[in-house]
């Protein structure tokens, strides 16, 4: 509720920045998932942050994945967990950003293309080439897993465009709206977060029942912890490498489950080197 009362504070310009975040850790992540379930999954996090940490950390939502960059850039959030495209953009716009942690599943992480069940298509290790002419949706327009290395490799695999190759294309907006979109028939095939599509499985989600994977992408670097760089300042020297500790110390697995992820391990910048490159390639990144 604090973190909500503050939100609004924010948006009426009745409290200044500088002093309502003077003594409190905020963090986001993309809205891969709807709302409701995000607060779910980080307000553990936020408890158990806070624990390690000894200072006020609160989650605060946003709308989308710009939205996400923008709170970081504006000083609106200090932390954040971002994906792949989402964390190089923030860090080049937030001078003296970093990477910190990414999931141990993060450095090799693929995406999904699945189809519905009545296109009659099947798994294969080949491009799904027999999709061509079918109906297509990303998930979020700047999503790593979603839209940036689906669009790369659906231009690598085909020599076209996705607009060319497919029927019509759309966006969803985040992976379980994909999920339910494909499984419902609205449209023929997806691409989503592969780890959203084995937790459905894993849940015995009613969206597995009529959805198939048909391929995946090559492995890529993608989700990370990013901090600003002038934390140290607000909260002490050395607080940098204390959040970094205290997530790669996450060993809960009612925490990691949040993500999902195995476990976190050290992050750098330079490790999403081949995302800000494909993001160039692709005219998502200047």
């Amino acid at each position: 509720m604090k973190a909500f009362l503050i939100m609004g504070a924010l948006c009426f310009g009745t409290v200044p920045i500088d002093s309502v975040f003077a003594q409190t850790l905020y963090f986001s992540a993309i809205p891969d998932e709807d709302e409701t379930a995000l607060v779910t999954r980080f307000t553990k996090v936020a408890e158990y942050l806070e624990k390690e940490l000894g200072v006020d950390v609160a989650f605060l939502p946003v709308k989308s994945y710009a939205a996400s960059v923008t709170a970081f850039r504006n000083d609106q959030i200090q932390l954040a967990w971002f994906g792949g495209l989402t964390g190089v953009q923030a860090r080049m716009m937030t001078p003296g950003s970093r990477a910190i942690a990414q999931g141990k599943e993060d450095p090799t992480f693929v995406s999904y293309f699945i189809a519905n069940e009545s296109t009659g298509l099947a798994e294969s290790d080949q491009f799904p080439a027999a999709a061509k002419g079918m109906t297509f949706t990303f998930g979020a327009k700047t999503s790593t897993s979603g839209r940036l290395m689906p669009e790369y490799n659906i231009r690598l695999e085909t020599g076209q465009a996705p607009d060319e190759f497919f029927s019509r294309v759309g966006f969803s907006g985040d992976h379980s709206q994909t999920l339910r979109l494909v499984s419902s028939g609205a449209w023929q095939v997806g691409a989503l977060n592969y780890t959203v599509y084995d937790k459905a499985v894993s849940n015995g989600d009613p969206e597995v029942e009529t959805t198939r994977i048909i391929w995946k992408t090559p492995p890529y670097p993608d989700y990370n912890w990013t901090i600003r760089g002038d934390v140290d300042e607000r909260f002490g020297e050395g607080f940098t490498e204390k959040v970094q500790a205290s997530l790669i110390g996450m060993t809960a697995p009612e925490l990691l489950a949040a993500f999902p992820r195995e476990a976190f391990i050290p992050a750098q910048n330079g490790d999403f080197a081949p995302i800000e490159e494909t993001g160039r390639v692709l005219g998502l990144l200047p």
